[in-house]
C-alpha cells in the first residue's frame, strides 16, 4: 500500500488487489458560489475523504461591490447610504459608525436626545438581526417552525422601525450630528408595546429551539473554536463570546448612551459561554436577544424623561472634514465594527476603510471545518452568522 500527494495537494492511494491495483483519492468539492449549503454568494473549496473534510478553504468576493472606493467620491452625506448597506441586516448600527468617526473629527456635540434615541435604535436593530438568524438557522438543520416564529416577532419591531425612518432594512435615520427628524407623536408608546410583545412571546420560540433534542444533537461539540483561535484571527461578537472571549465595546469602549447602560446598576449586560461550538453560539444569540429587549426598554424611559429639543445639528451646505484620519469602532450585532476615516479637508473622505465582523468571522471556516462531517458543515456555517456582503463590501 502506497500513498503520494498529487499536484493539487490531494493523496492518492494505491492499494494492490491480487495482480492489479485500486486507485482513490480525496475529493475536491466546490461548495457553491451558488449553493444551498452556504449563506448566499459564498464558495466553499472543501477537500474530502470520504464523509469527513480534510481541509476548507473559503472564497469570497462574488459580492464585491468596490464600496470603498466609491466613498472617495461621494460626499459625507451620501457615503451614509452606501456603509449601511454591506450588512443589510444591521443597517443602522453601519450608518452609526461613519456619523460617529466624522462627528469625532468635526469635534461635534450631538444633542442629547439623539444619543439616545440612537442607542434605541440601534438596540432594535440589534434585535431584528438576532431574530433572522434563530430562525433561519434551525431551518438550515431542518426545523421549519422556528422561521414563521421569528419572522412574527421581527414585524413588531420592523413596524416602529419602518415608521420612524421610511425605510425596512435600509433605515438612512441617521445624519452627521444627529438624526433625520424627531421622533413621532406616540412612536415611543409604541415602542414599548412592541417590545413587550415580543418578550412575551419569545419563550413559544425557545420552547422550539431550547433542549431541542435534534437540534441538540446536530450542534453540541460541532465546530468547536477556542478562545485562543477566536483572538488570533480577530473574531468578535456573539461567535467569539461564545468562546469565552469576554469583550463587548458598549461596556469596554462604551459610545452612545452604552456607559450609562452598561454601568453600575444598568441593565446591560455581556452575555458569554465557554463550549465554544455550535449550540454555544445559538445560546449567546438568543440571550443577547433579551439583554436588546432591556436596553430598549430603558431607553425609551430615559426618552421620556428628556426634555422636548433638537433631534440634530444644523450642518453648513457643503460640509467639510477637518484634514487628519480617525479609527472609529463599534459594537455591531455580528460583531466589532471599524471605520478607519482619512480626511484632506475635502467634502469627500481621502479613504474610508470598512472592518467588518462577518469578514473574520469567515476566515476562521478553514480551522473549524476540517475533521467535520459533510453533514456538520451546514451546522457550523449556519453558527457562524456571517452576511457575505458583510464579507464582501
Amino acid at each position: 500500500m502506497t500513498s503520494a500527494p498529487g499536484p493539487d495537494g490531494t493523496r492518492t492511494l494505491d492499494v494492490g488487489v491480487g495482480d492489479g491495483s485500486l486507485a482513490s483519492a480525496d475529493m475536491v468539492l466546490n461548495i457553491g458560489p451558488q449553493h444551498p449549503a452556504t449563506h448566499g454568494v459564498l464558495r466553499l473549496r472543501v477537500v474530502l475523504d470520504g464523509e469527513r473534510i480534510v481541509s476548507a478553504d473559503p472564497i469570497v468576493g462574488y459580492m464585491h461591490r468596490g464600496a470603498e472606493k466609491l466613498f472617495e467620491v461621494r460626499d459625507y452625506r451620501q457615503i451614509t447610504v452606501l456603509a449601511n448597506r454591506h450588512d443589510w441586516l444591521s443597517a443602522f448600527a453601519n450608518e452609526l459608525g461613519v456619523v460617529l468617526g466624522v462627528e469625532a473629527m468635526l469635534g461635534m456635540e450631538v444633542p442629547e436626545r439623539a444619543i439616545w434615541a440612537r442607542t434605541l435604535l440601534a438596540e432594535l436593530n440589534r434585535v431584528l438581526n438576532h431574530l433572522m438568524f434563530l430562525g433561519s438557522y434551525p431551518l438550515e438543520l431542518g426545523a421549519m417552525t422556528p422561521i414563521f416564529y421569528s419572522f412574527r416577532e421581527r414585524e413588531e419591531i420592523q413596524a416602529v422601525m419602518e415608521e420612524i425612518s421610511g425605510g425596512r432594512m435600509h433605515f438612512m435615520f441617521n445624519r452627521v450630528g444627529g438624526l433625520k427628524e424627531d421622533l413621532p407623536a406616540g412612536w415611543l408608546d409604541r415602542v414599548t408595546a412592541a417590545v413587550a410583545a415580543v418578550r412575551a412571546r419569545m419563550p413559544q420560540l425557545e420552547s422550539l429551539i431550547v433542549d431541542n433534542e435534534i437540534l441538540d444533537g446536530r450542534t453540541r461539540g460541532i465546530g468547536v473554536l477556542s478562545r485562543e483561535l477566536a483572538c488570533a484571527y480577530g473574531v468578535s461578537g456573539p461567535i467569539a463570546r461564545a468562546s469565552g472571549v469576554d469583550m463587548d465595546l458598549r461596556r469596554d469602549a462604551p459610545y452612545l448612551a452604552y456607559g450609562e447602560l452598561f454601568g453600575e446598576g444598568g441593565p446591560g449586560r455581556v452575555v458569554t459561554r465557554t463550549g465554544g461550538d455550535s449550540l454555544a453560539r445559538l445560546e449567546v444569540l438568543l440571550e443577547q436577544t433579551h439583554v436588546s429587549l432591556d436596553l430598549a426598554d430603558a431607553c425609551v424611559e430615559r426618552l421620556r424623561s428628556l426634555d422636548r429639543g433638537p433631534i440634530n445639528q444644523r450642518l453648513p451646505k457643503v460640509l467639510k472634514v477637518p484634514e487628519g484620519e480617525r479609527y472609529t469602532s463599534t459594537e455591531g450585532p455580528l460583531g466589532l465594527n471599524g471605520y478607519h476615516l482619512v480626511s484632506r479637508g475635502e467634502k469627500t473622505p481621502w479613504r474610508l476603510k470598512l472592518r467588518s465582523a462577518s469578514f473574520n468571522n469567515v476566515q476562521v471556516l478553514r480551522e473549524l471545518l476540517p475533521g467535520c462531517l459533510v453533514a456538520d458543515m451546514v451546522s457550523v456555517l449556519g453558527s457562524m452568522f456571517f452576511v457575505v456582503g458583510d464579507v464582501d463590501k
